[in-house]
């Protein structure tokens, strides 16, 4: 059993990595940021969005700030604008999955120039199909806003989009953020690195109970503890994901089994 490395290190070059923002982009903000410090193995080699960087939501504002990010740092910019996509297929929104597969080979033929080596999904709202997840096997990575090594039932529980939520109903004492791998599964690829816990914090006199019922507290008491998490967990451990990418340090079996540094982690690398 020899754990093939998702990258390996090439001697006077860093790893290429693509990010694919659809929103505000603030993760991959972090991870350019991380990438100038004299250490960094890796760079951001493009700036990929299924948003076209002129549209804007009805009160004026961008929708999307993946074309201002790639200007400010003077990064290579593509966009495949997937509302366009479907618009021109005859269809209003993008729930048709069917399509998607055409669209992700569209995607692939627009990165490929860039001799990508990691695609970073920050705040990618498209889900990934097999033209994409082929083209760059074991090489897209994630970060997610939960604890992806607690099981339920024999699978993940918090996966999906509301797990900061559901986690603190399900009266979880401390929340974390994950780096993994991904796949064709939402949020069910291989688990890289758990950032440090965030203490649950509720306010004086709430309990769980009175959150389920008030349903502006609990919107409220979400909104604070997903600030927090992303502060202190994507923020922290994204770049850092991808920094021990580039160095070799993580690698997977035949068993899709993730390794670091030599070590089997079957769930992610702990800080």
């Amino acid at each position: 059993m020899n754990p093939k490395p998702i990258y390996t290190p090439r001697e006077g070059e860093r790893m290429r990595v693509a990010c694919f923002v659809s929103g505000s982009g603030t993760n991959a903000r972090k991870i350019i940021e991380r990438s100038h410090q004299p250490d960094s193995r890796y760079e951001v080699a493009l700036i990929f969005t299924d948003v076209r960087d002129d549209r804007y939501y009805k009160s004026g504002r961008k929708r999307c700030r993946a074309k201002d990010i790639a200007d400010e740092h003077g990064i290579p910019y593509e966009y495949e604008d997937i509302r366009d996509f479907y618009r021109s297929r005859g269809h209003k929104t993008r729930r048709d999955l069917s399509l998607r597969p055409e669209f992700d080979g569209r995607v692939v033929e627009k990165v490929k120039p860039h001799e990508i080596d990691v695609v970073a999904l920050a705040g990618y709202m498209s889900i990934t199909t097999q033209p994409l997840l082929e083209a760059y096997d074991g090489r897209i990575v994630n970060v997610h806003p939960a604890d992806l090594s607690i099981m339920e039932g024999g699978d993940r529980k918090y996966v999906g989009i509301h797990v900061v939520r559901d986690a603190i109903l399900a009266g979880e004492r401390e929340l974390r953020s994950s780096t993994h791998v991904v796949r064709e599964e939402v949020d069910r690829g291989e688990i890289l690195v758990l950032s440090e816990s965030l203490p649950v914090d509720l306010p004086d006199g709430v309990d769980l109970e009175l959150l389920e019922r008030d349903k502006e507290l609990l919107r409220r008491v979400v909104d604070e503890h997903q600030d927090r998490l992303k502060e202190r967990g994507d923020w922290a451990i994204y770049p850092l994901t991808l920094q021990m990418i580039a160095e070799g340090r993580f690698a997977l079996d035949e068993r899709d089994v993730m390794h670091f540094d030599g070590k089997k982690v079957p769930c992610g690398h702990r800080l």
